[in-house]
């Protein structure tokens, strides 16, 4: 007679295609769902980050080599003016003070300045090491 494995009818104790992909994905989701915490997801600061206090250093690419690093989150009682100003002359780049609707005050500086923004709000007390929070290529 016809072979039944050639008609695509499983024989009894072979394998299933359907039904065994099927349960090892199934396996495989209830093994994604062990995990706490995604690792590819920035942690979620309720969409801009000012509610929990932190502070967002960010470097946007513009055209070329050209890049601005953003400020985001600082104290508004802090006189962002003077620390814009020591920013501009001890790092020597331009900047501005920019009022955003949903984000609040941010400054802009030129350039990649993440890591010296870092250096400076910390040494200057400004912000504590753990609201900091770096992001960029």
């Amino acid at each position: 007679g016809i072979n039944a494995a050639y008609m695509g009818i499983p024989l009894e104790g072979s394998c299933c295609r359907l039904s065994c992909a099927t349960s090892h994905y199934q396996f495989m989701v209830d093994l994604i769902n062990f995990q706490d915490k995604d690792p590819f997801v920035e942690d979620k600061d309720d969409g801009v980050g000012l509610a929990l206090g932190n502070v967002h250093i960010r470097v946007q690419q513009r055209n070329g080599r050209k890049s601005i690093t953003t400020i985001q989150g600082l104290n508004e009682e802090l006189d962002l003016k003077k620390i814009l100003k020591e920013i501009k002359k001890n790092f020597c780049c331009n900047g501005s003070i920019v009022q955003d609707a949903e984000l609040g005050t941010i400054i802009q500086l030129q350039g990649d300045q993440r890591e010296t923004v870092k250096k400076f709000l910390l040494d200057e007390g400004l912000v504590e090491k753990a609201k900091l929070k770096i992001h960029g290529f």
